[in-house]
C-alpha cells in the first residue's frame, strides 16, 4: 500500500510543501505520495474523516489550523498552547495534532544566529502570531509587545501568552512609535501581509533580528528594509523549512533529510523565478 500525505488549506495551489516532503520521502527511500488538497475550515472534519488507512499525515495551512486542532483526538501541549495545529498525524484510528510552526520559529531564528534575549515585538495577532509567541518563549523571551491594528482582536494571542508564560503588552499600531519599540527589542516577528508593511518596514528594521513570516511576493518590504539596514533577516522560507523538518519526522518516524529538503526548495525557487 502506497502511503499518502498532503497539505490542506485554501488557496493551496502554490504551496511549497509538496516540494519539501516529496524530496524528503525520496531521500528516505519511501515510495510515498504527498499532494495538495483544497480545503476550507468548515470542510476539515469531513475531509479528514474520508481519508483511508493509507494516509499517514496532513500539513495544515490557513484557514484549517484551528479546525484541525478541534478535530484531533489527541493534542500536544504546544498545539493546545498555540490554539492551532499545522500537523495531523494518524496513529491507529486516531489523528494526533501538533504545531511544528513553533519549530519553524525557533529553528529559523537559531539558524541565523539568534541565541535568545528577554524582549520581543510581534506584529499581528493571528494564528501565526500565536505560534511566534510560543516559539519566542522557547527561546527565553519573557516579555512581548504585541502590536495590532485592533486590540480587541488580540484575545487568542493573550491566551497563548498566558499558557507559555510570556508577559504581553498589547499596543495599537496607530499610536505606537514602532521604530523606538523595535530598536529596544531583541527580536521582531512580523506576521502581517506584505502590503500592510510598506510604511512600517524601516521601523521594523531597527531591531537586530527580524523574522518576516511572509515569503510571497518576494522580497517583501520588510526583507528589503532589513537587508539595507544591516540587521539579521530571518525569512518565512526559513520558517517553512524548519516546520517541515518536524512534520517529516513525525510522519515517517525517521530524521528529516534536511540538506536534501533545502536543496529541493532552492531548486524550486530558482525554477519559479
Amino acid at each position: 500500500m502506497v502511503r499518502k500525505a498532503a497539505v490542506i488549506g485554501s488557496p493551496i495551489e502554490h504551496s511549497l510543501s509538496p516540494v519539501l516532503h516529496n524530496a524528503a520521502y525520496a531521500a528516505l527511500g519511501l515510495d510515498w505520495e504527498y499532494t495538495r488538497l483544497e480545503c476550507s475550515e468548515a470542510e476539515v472534519p469531513a475531509l479528514v474523516s474520508s481519508l483511508g488507512p493509507e494516509w499517514v499525515g496532513l500539513s495544515c495551512t490557513m484557514p484549517t489550523k484551528r479546525a484541525a486542532l478541534a478535530f484531533a483526538s489527541v493534542v500536544t501541549p504546544r498545539a493546545f498552547a498555540v490554539g492551532a495545529a499545522n500537523t495531523l498525524v494518524r496513529k491507529g484510528s486516531e489523528w494526533h495534532a501538533d504545531c511544528t510552526d513553533v519549530d519553524g520559529v525557533v529553528g529559523a531564528l537559531r539558524e541565523k544566529g539568534f541565541s535568545g534575549g528577554s524582549h520581543g515585538v510581534v506584529l499581528g495577532a493571528g494564528g501565526t502570531a500565536t505560534a511566534a509567541l510560543a516559539g519566542l518563549a522557547s527561546l527565553g523571551i519573557s516579555s512581548v509587545s504585541l502590536v495590532v491594528r485592533d486590540p480587541s482582536r488580540a484575545v487568542e494571542a493573550l491566551e497563548t501568552a498566558g499558557r507559555v508564560g510570556v508577559s504581553v503588552e498589547v499596543l495599537e499600531l496607530s499610536v505606537v512609535d514602532l521604530a523606538l519599540l523595535a530598536g529596544a527589542a531583541d527580536v521582531v516577528v512580523s506576521t502581517v501581509p506584505a502590503s500592510a508593511t510598506v510604511a512600517l518596514a524601516e521601523s521594523l528594521a531597527c531591531a537586530p533580528y527580524v523574522l518576516d513570516v511572509i515569503y510571497h511576493p518576494w522580497p517583501t518590504p520588510v526583507a528589503s528594509a532589513v537587508e539595507a539596514s544591516g540587521a539579521r533577516l530571518v525569512t518565512g522560507l526559513d520558517m517553512l523549512l524548519h516546520q517541515a523538518f518536524g512534520q517529516v519526522s513525525q510522519f515517517t518516524g525517521m530524521a528529516a533529510p534536511e540538506d536534501v529538503m533545502r536543496e529541493a526548495l532552492a531548486a524550486e525557487l530558482t525554477a519559479r523565478s
